[in-house]
């Protein structure tokens, strides 16, 4: 799998050690990723490590062996609390220095999969100056609610919907569940639809044939920046004549819709600085 990864057309590669681990391999995995954050490093891809939880033991540990310049940043799962951040926060002040890294540079995505977690999820993403996203775990919460999880979702549709609203109000990134069903194109296309609808900037994979969907339901369609394109000349024109706001397409078109656009502008370039940046 970390040889397939090198060509993955993913933002980020993430090493897991935490669930898809099985117990008596731990270690294995713990230094396989020693090993490939380096390689993939090498070859292009920005990386991260999904560490064990904080109630296993295994996170000081597998912090030690992972740290390097080649690491862009951690996840971590089933945080309970701002003290799980600041833990690790301190651990990793602690170990960056030892490992010839940069203070600070080592980031956190933070797992939203509990109900503790969802009721300070805005202050888990203030808690550190770290924690650059927040990532909704669909199975966990499910399991830490005692709820059945289905193919549609409908149980999780509010949880769901607060994580990208919390992690906006502490100005931080939020990423949506994987989608478990990896061979339903369709459905896949359809839950992502939903997540971007629902504020999340991005979605974790589980497989790479989910990677083009997902980037391309997370990217500006060439519509929409035409679109956006037009309003911001619409608007440039209305702002020259003395206006505050105009119509177009039988729409009414004021600042928000214009914040949106140069939003959306903003995205479609740094994306496309980002490609050009991988060929």
């Amino acid at each position: 799998m970390l040889e397939r990864a090198r060509n993955f057309t993913a933002d980020v590669v993430m090493v897991d050690l935490e669930d898809s681990v099985p117990p008596g391999e731990k270690t294995t995995a713990r230094d396989l990723a020693k090993e490939w954050v380096p390689i993939l490093r090498r070859g292009g891809q920005r990386v991260m490590v999904r560490v064990n939880s904080l109630d296993t033991g295994l996170t000081r540990t597998e912090l030690e062996a992972i740290v390097s310049p080649d690491l862009c940043g951690i996840s971590l799962g089933k945080v309970e609390s701002t003290w799980n951040i600041r833990d690790v926060d301190r651990m990793l002040g602690a170990i960056e220095p030892q490992a010839g890294v940069e203070a600070g540079s080592i980031k956190i995505v933070a797992w939203v999969e509990t109900a503790k977690a969802l009721v300070d999820a805005r202050d888990i993403g203030t808690a550190s100056s770290r924690v650059t996203a927040l990532a909704f775990g669909a199975e966990d919460f499910t399991n830490d609610m005692g709820i059945e999880r289905s193919d549609t979702g409908e149980e999780v549709q509010v949880t769901r919907s607060l994580v990208p609203v919390a992690a906006r109000a502490a100005s931080v990134a939020s990423l949506d569940s994987p989608f478990v069903l990896f061979q339903d194109p369709d459905a896949l296309r359809a839950d992502a639809k939903r997540a971007r609808q629902m504020g999340y900037i991005g979605k974790f994979a589980i497989h790479p044939s989910q990677l083009d969907i997902i980037n391309e339901t997370f990217s500006p369609s060439a519509e929409e920046i035409a679109y956006a394109r037009r309003i911001m000349d619409a608007w440039e024109k209305a702002e020259a004549e003395g206006r505050g706001s105009l119509a177009m397409d039988g729409r009414m078109v004021d600042v928000p819709v214009v914040k949106r656009a140069q939003n959306l502008l903003a995205l479609a370039d740094a994306i496309a600085n980002a490609e050009a940046r991988l060929r």
